[in-house]
């Protein structure tokens, strides 16, 4: 498992998003390497862990790394933070990095591209095969709603509260390729689709499928791409141990025969949006019953599901400690709102966000 995480430079003053990631990401390859990187907006930085087999090597890792992109930020006269979408500033049209890449980006998308200052926490998982990561896929596809809450760190965008837990994850569904992946019946299926939206201009390239669940376009893994960038390595650690329990969970219901539960995309979609507008304090559609039930209620009932497997990994201790500390304080967004409701100042969001960077759980 691996985990790419995209973060927001801020400047310490007006606490609003500054365009300096060039000059940071220059600062901090000195330490990283290729490990950090640009995003499509100036206000972006991404970095990257190495693949880990040891929950506990990964979570060292997420906190070193994040560390070490304070300290370059540091140098800049910067601060970071780890939000789904910027708190203070002008988030759209944000600045974009130059590049051949992100230019096409601008003129096949237009308008899209002006609301792209968000930022994912993409866990990825080995696996080696296509066919064997669109099994997993289709078996996995009916829990992201219960993703999204587990890690809703976005209400704010443009200076004011959305009233959605993640509003990153909602601004996201107006991409043509977006959002559920569809079920896939077969490596041809998903090879004919793909062929299909770069045939008409739907995607650029194979990295441009922004489903929440995807192959990757370049290294043999399963990507998950349904979260916010999580507010505190904790949350980091907790969905990696999660999702890669989630996987050999799955890898196991195919090896043994066990029919894959189908929801209609319909309710699938509006399970998401539920879920990505009330976040972990609300209530969420269980698609087994078209039912609403609170959104805790059904992350506990995924980590039973996948807990044979957090204990083959040796991970369930670490997973319960993580999430139990997330359900008594909140989802990110609900811990955003608390920050704000002190004083009723959007600076103080900021100082919570750069207080939690790199929190000792």
């Amino acid at each position: 498992m691996g985990a790419e995480e995209e973060f927001l430079l801020v400047d310490p003053v007006s606490r609003a998003v500054s365009a300096e990631a060039d000059n940071v990401v220059a600062e901090a390859s000195g330490e990283l390497g290729d490990r950090v990187g640009t995003e499509l907006t100036r206000y972006q930085v991404e970095v990257r862990t190495d693949p880990h087999t040891s929950l506990a090597d990964f979570a060292e890792q997420v906190r070193s790394t994040r560390t070490a992109v304070v300290r370059a930020a540091d140098r800049q006269g910067l601060r970071v933070i780890s939000s789904g979408t910027p708190v203070l500033g002008q988030a759209s049209p944000p600045p974009l990095t130059a590049g051949p890449r992100y230019a096409r980006s601008a003129a096949m998308f237009r308008a899209l591209d002006d609301e792209q200052s968000v930022c994912a926490c993409h866990i990825h998982v080995g696996i080696p095969d296509l066919a064997t990561a669109l099994q997993v896929s289709n078996h996995l596809r009916p829990w992201i709603p219960v993703l999204i809450p587990l890690t809703g760190n976005s209400p704010y965008w443009a200076g004011r509260d959305t009233g959605y837990a993640s509003w990153r994850r909602t601004a996201l569904g107006r991409w043509p390729v977006a959002g559920p992946p569809p079920y896939f019946e077969s490596t041809a299926h998903f090879e004919d689709l793909v062929a299909a939206f770069i045939a008409t201009g739907s995607v650029m390239d194979r990295g441009g499928l922004y489903w929440d669940i995807r192959p990757s376009h370049h290294v043999p893994t399963l990507e998950f791409r349904v979260t916010d960038a999580t507010a505190t390595p904790g949350e980091t650690v907790l969905l990696a141990g999660l999702i890669r329990a989630m996987t050999t969970t799955a890898l196991q219901a195919i090896t043994a025969g066990v029919p894959v539960f189908q929801p209609g995309p319909e309710m699938l979609r509006a399970a998401c949006w539920r879920a990505a507008r009330d976040g972990l304090a609300g209530q969420g559609i269980d698609l087994s019953t078209g039912r609403l039930s609170p959104a805790v209620d059904q992350v506990d009932q995924l980590l039973a599901w996948a807990q044979p497997a957090l204990k083959e990994h040796g991970d369930a201790e670490l997973v319960s400690t993580l999430w139990s500390r997330v359900r008594a304080a909140g989802d990110g967004a609900d811990r955003q709102r608390a920050a704000y409701q002190r004083r009723a100042r959007l600076t103080d969001v900021v100082d919570h966000l750069m207080s939690t960077f790199t929190a000792s759980d």
